[in-house]
C-alpha cells in the first residue's frame, strides 16, 4: 500500500480546515469531503479496490452531502 498519496490527500484537506472565513454550508462541505474521503479509502483498502477512487468518490459525495444537509440552507 502506498502511503504517500493518502499522507497528502489528509495534509491538503487539514491546511483547507485553517480557513475560518467559511461559511456553515462551506464548513459542512469541506468536512463532509474529509470524511467521505476518509470512508472511502476505508472502504476501498478493505474490498482491495483503488484507493484513488475510493477517495475521490467519497469526498465528493461527502462534501455533496455536507453541502446539502446543512442546517439553514435555502
Amino acid at each position: 500500500m502506498r502511503i504517500a498519496p493518502i499522507a497528502s490527500a489528509l495534509i491538503v484537506c487539514f491546511s483547507l480546515t485553517a480557513c475560518e472565513n467559511m461559511t456553515r454550508v462551506q464548513q459542512r462541505a469541506l468536512s463532509g469531503g474529509a470524511i467521505g474521503m476518509a470512508g472511502g479509502v476505508a472502504l476501498t483498502a478493505l474490498t482491495g479496490g483503488s484507493l484513488a477512487a475510493g477517495a475521490l468518490i467519497g469526498g465528493l459525495g461527502g462534501a455533496a452531502i455536507g453541502a446539502v444537509t446543512a442546517p439553514g440552507r435555502k
